[in-house]
């Protein structure tokens, strides 16, 4: 992910999961989705396509004959990745295991949970020392 991170609304989030699980689509399929999902007018949702676009989390491109079609420029897995530092630095002063000591404090983990969280940290250590 580059440097320049792309800062999504939760509104403009809407948007981009949509065109993450069936894009790319028309400007007409995803104001259909989003009318369905959160009730938004045409205008909105054409609105947050255009902001969109113009920071660079998706492009549009014009059919030959037909509606520009959406696809997404940003991948949901860099989106996520910026979110999660961005609320790491804010909430835990960049400190993960503060924030997971937090988590767990207030919610206990299953056994499966506490076996995943191990084998991430035991993976984490050995590329460390290797």
């Amino acid at each position: 992910m580059s440097e320049n991170r792309i800062s999504l609304t939760q509104a403009e989030w809407s948007v981009m999961e949509s065109l993450w699980e069936a894009g790319p689509l028309t400007g007409r399929e995803v104001t259909q989705r989003m009318e369905q999902s959160c009730g938004w007018s045409r205008s909105t949702t054409l609105t947050l396509l255009s902001r969109l676009e113009a920071k660079g989390a998706l492009e549009s491109v014009p059919a030959e004959k037909g509606p520009k079609v959406f696809s997404p420029l940003l991948r949901r897995e860099d989106a996520a990745l910026g979110e999660t530092k961005d609320f790491l630095e804010r909430v835990y002063q960049g400190s993960l295991s503060l924030m997971v000591s937090a988590l767990t404090k207030k919610q206990a983990l299953s056994q499966k949970e506490l076996d995943e969280l191990y084998a991430l940290l035991k993976g984490l250590e050995e590329e460390n020392h290797a």
